[in-house]
């Protein structure tokens, strides 16, 4: 904790939450509007508030003193991404700004106050700048330390220097934003930050603990931290512009080896890396092109000038209009050529695979199909990333070369456990292993499992560990071999030659005995197991979707993963 506070100028916009609100989504902040969490008013307009909307409000009682009310539900993200041109217009005057929260923010006063003729001008020509700049309203105060800047900024005051305490002294306490402590305080007869603040420090701690220690220093006008300034980030993108347009190949080349050197150094004088890189081109006729180029290590000076030259190349080497070509070339040569390093980290903040994870025969094999990818598109090399789902085909996302491999479903595939949940069946010769591995049931939640070559029955519920399964219903390990892109119709018959159904209570009307994979000839069904239901999206009629799912093993050795769903069999997935 700091002794003396430092002279704090912070700047605050009112009712931040409903002016982002209007930025952001659209909302117009000059009519009623309450933004709530947790059913509660956390920010309202000036309109709202002269209709008695109040913070702290439930909603019901808040659309009853204000009917005509707009309700917004509170989104800190919202908040956060509003706020960012005003903290880059304010760092336009002056730096070492600190975000306090969404709607504040905070610099020392000093350095301001000196260049711009004190410290009332430079609230002034802060207040100017952000109203022209972001056509946003705020108020400035300062006060020695950030607690009592912000206080004294709600009254748009400049405390003078020595006397922030006294300020302080006369505000209630409930400007420590501490209901609870200001209610305990209130109950024991002090109502003000000066009362508070001439309690011993000791009792203090001892009475409220450490937060209520923290409360006092700030009654007392004390600070308890130093302000924390961002330094605003470096302009690492390098530019070239060309009076001469460039249209062939070569030319482009030579442009991008001297560009691409240039930002490596660049770089390499801030102690970064690129392992993310955006390619930006202006033509003559002012169209523009960019493409982002991803790569799992670091971006040396000759990787970036490849990557640079096969963009160019896949650009200046368009299609000529023919149809289910290539994307067409732009109408004029490039005359601006702009390198964004959208992805940097430390030089040494990458830590190289093993085993054949680096290496030359890997960075050719990722050279070539990037330039497949410049040539034709990222969409032309693409790798397959695992994800959550219920179904073997809901578990894969197709993602282009280079880009994140991030599933597009969530949950891992995996979870702790999952080594006694149900797996493909072993033939019995019987019709199957039930639950509690009675042979011949076939019935709901028994599963087979094979563990060195023996095969042994389970329940559906008796995964172990405290892992619980991110996707109920989904299919349990191990995956199957084959996972065909449109299941295949089939008929499933008993004994006696009947169609086998499933009831919606999951009753199956006979034992599976043959198997007719569309005008196949029947295979006989030597051992089975389900069926393991899954409801989806019922909450949507127009996309839900309800099945049961069937291992199965035939007589000729092969097994299948069977759905049925709306009294058809369907083949979804083969295991090897």
């Amino acid at each position: 904790m700091t002794g003396v506070p430092t002279r704090t100028l912070l700047l605050w916009c009112p009712d931040w939450p409903v002016l982002a609100a209007e930025i952001v989504d659209g909302v117009p902040a000059i009519g009623p509007v309450a933004v709530l969490h947790a059913n509660r008013v956390v920010a309202c307009s000036e309109r709202a508030r002269a209709e008695g909307v109040r913070r702290g409000l439930r909603k019901r009682e808040a659309q009853g003193r204000c009917p005509q009310l707009t309700v917004v539900d509170h989104d800190p993200g919202r908040d956060a991404r509003a706020f960012e041109p005003v903290v880059a217009a304010v760092e336009e005057v002056a730096a070492g700004v600190e975000v306090v929260r969404p709607g504040a923010c905070a610099l020392a006063a000093r350095g301001p106050s000196r260049y711009l003729g004190g410290e009332e001008p430079a609230a002034e020509r802060l207040v100017e700048h952000v109203a022209q700049t972001c056509a946003v309203e705020s108020q400035v105060g300062i006060a020695d330390g950030v607690f009592a800047a912000g206080l004294a900024a709600r009254v748009g005051q400049v405390v003078p220097a020595g006397g922030t305490p006294g300020f302080l002294a006369g505000l209630p306490v409930e400007a420590l934003g501490r209901p609870a402590l200001a209610d305990l305080l209130r109950r024991l007869g002090v109502r003000t930050l000066g009362d508070f603040a001439a309690l011993p420090a000791g009792d203090v701690l001892a009475r409220f603990g450490f937060d209520g220690a923290l409360a006092h220093r700030l009654a007392a006008g004390r600070d308890h931290r130093p302000l924390a300034v961002r330094q605003p980030p470096a302009d690492l993108a390098v530019t070239a512009d060309h009076d001469e347009p460039i249209d062939r190949v070569d030319a482009a080349a030579f442009a991008a080896r001297a560009l691409a050197e240039r930002l490596h150094d660049r770089l390499a004088a801030y102690g970064l890396a690129c392992t993310r890189l955006g390619i930006e081109a202006v033509t003559a006729h002012g169209q523009e092109l960019h493409r982002v180029w991803r790569h799992d290590g670091l971006l040396t000076a000759a990787a970036i000038a490849d990557r640079v030259r096969w963009q160019l190349d896949g650009w200046l080497s368009g299609s000529t209009g023919r149809p289910g070509a290539r994307p067409a070339r732009p109408t004029a040569g490039i005359i601006r050529l702009r390198l964004v390093p959208d992805g940097v980290l430390a030089q040494a903040g990458l830590q190289p695979g093993l085993w054949g994870e680096v290496g030359e025969e890997r960075e050719r094999a990722h050279r070539a199909l990037s330039r497949v990818q410049g040539i034709l598109g990222p969409e032309a090399v693409v790798t397959a990333v695992l994800g959550g789902g219920r179904s073997p085909a809901d578990q894969v996302r197709l993602v282009p070369w280079g880009d994140e491999r991030l599933p597009a479903r969530p949950g891992e595939p995996t979870w702790p456990g999952q080594d006694a949940l149900p797996a493909p069946v072993e033939p019995t010769g019987s019709g199957g292993v039930g639950p509690g591995g009675a042979v011949g049931s076939g019935r709901s939640g028994g599963a087979v499992r094979s563990r060195g070559g023996v095969w042994t029955a389970v329940g559906v519920g008796g995964a172990t560990g405290p892992g619980v399964p991110p996707w109920p219903g989904r299919l349990p390990p191990p995956a199957p071999a084959v996972v065909l892109p449109e299941p295949l119709a089939a008929t499933v018959y008993d004994a006696v030659g009947e169609p086998v159904g499933v009831s919606a209570r999951l009753q199956v009307s006979a034992a599976p005995a043959r198997l007719v994979v569309g005008t196949a000839r029947p295979v006989d069904i030597v051992g089975w197991a389900g069926p393991w239901p899954v409801d989806e999206r019922w909450w949507a009629p127009a996309e839900a979707r309800r099945r049961a799912r069937f291992q199965v093993c035939l007589a000729d050795g092969a097994a299948l993963l069977l759905a049925v769903e709306a009294g058809q069999w369907l083949v979804e997935a083969i295991y090897d």
